[in-house]
């Protein structure tokens, strides 16, 4: 294991929290967010919607049963630091293959811990999310803090972790052309465990790439950043709507809304972790959903309704056109490790 040093991390409000680097020691900017997940955190650590963020894991213990990369929702991490109360230094779990420190050294992402996570949450809470800077140097001065928050720049992240070549995941169901926003794994084997032929695209394609495949559905993935900084796919499945069945989950639940003529909102800190409660507007029924994201959708036009809402703030989680065959949810059915209550909707999205 390599020598932690001490680290700091710093606030664009000047909030200072004072820790040990641990992983691949150096300095980074992100944006500051929380996750509430108790378990999962390597599905955290790879799930590419962190991409550009500083992740704080509010449970205090984390890498207690490692890491195994069985269960990762990408090839690679994409968030930009990992922060943590304590670290696990000697997981115990039959399945592990490497300790928390080690994947992320292997990844060049940097990790801090020592720091009371839960009153930086608070402070996220309270003030929504901010920049914040991981450091190493002793005394940096507030000119250096301004340049590098300033430098801050997400702008790109669907880009970075889009596919970047179309490819095919052969079945004998439904064919399916996915636009991979930054997908998670889980999605894929979601679609693949129903035997759906996958054709998978990256973010910027044309619908006339995917007319030439002819499919059963057109489906948009989750991934990171804001859906606004890229009207490029919003036009691509504008230009779909009304030939084919259409449906998303997380981005791809914010692109829908926008090319349907709906608005999209940044939350004040955004939904992330495992125990958020989501009614179903047409059953009445709550489901406990996991969830990624930091912007919502808002202000839609008369022929889309809201299908379901966010207990906790009443926010959109989910919409269906009246006429069209449009369907697209907010949290991840697909959640893994868990919660599993919506599975269903992946056989919701495929039905006739």
């Amino acid at each position: 294991m390599q020598n932690s040093r001490v680290a700091q991390l710093i606030l664009e409000n000047g909030d200072r929290f004072t820790g040990k680097a641990f992983g691949h020691i150096h300095d980074v900017v992100g944006e500051v967010v929380f996750t509430t997940n108790m378990t999962g955190y390597q599905e955290t650590l790879t799930d590419p919607s962190f991409c550009g963020q500083i992740v704080v894991m509010t449970y205090p213990l984390i890498g207690n049963y490692g890491i195994n990369f069985e269960d990762m929702e990408s090839d690679k991490p994409a968030l930009s630091a990992f922060v943590v109360r304590e670290k696990c230094d000697y997981p115990s779990n039959f399945r592990t293959e490497m300790d928390l420190d080690g994947f992320l050294r292997q990844n060049h992402i940097v990790g801090i811990e020592g720091i009371d996570t839960r009153a930086l949450t608070r402070i996220i809470r309270n003030n929504g999310c901010m920049k914040g800077i991981i450091t190493i140097k002793e005394n940096i001065s507030d000119k250096e803090i301004e340049t590098c928050l300033e430098s801050l720049d997400n702008s790109d992240v669907i880009s970075r972790v889009s596919t970047k070549s179309v490819y095919n995941i052969k079945g004998g169901g439904k064919k399916v052309a996915f636009i991979d926003m930054g997908a998670k794994a889980g999605i894929i084997r979601d679609f693949k465990e129903r035997d759906c032929d996958i054709t998978v695209f990256p973010y910027n394609v044309t619908a006339a790439e995917i007319e030439k495949i002819a499919p059963d559905m057109v489906f948009i993935s989750n991934g990171p950043g804001d859906p606004q900084d890229v009207p490029e796919t919003v036009e691509t499945v504008k230009n779909l709507i009304g030939k084919y069945r259409v449906c998303g989950i997380c981005m791809g639940h914010q692109i829908i809304g926008l090319a349907l003529g709906g608005k999209t909102a940044k939350l004040k800190f955004g939904h992330h972790g495992g125990n958020h409660p989501v009614k179903n507007l047409e059953t009445g029924k709550v489901y406990i959903t996991s969830q990624n994201h930091n912007y919502i959708v808002s202000d839609l036009p008369n022929d889309v309704e809201e299908s379901y809402i966010n207990v906790n703030d009443g926010t959109c989680e989910g919409i269906k056109h009246k006429t069209l065959p449009i369907r697209s949810v907010q949290f991840h059915p697909e959640a893994s490790p868990g919660p599993l209550d919506t599975g269903w909707i992946f056989d919701y999205f495929l039905s006739d």
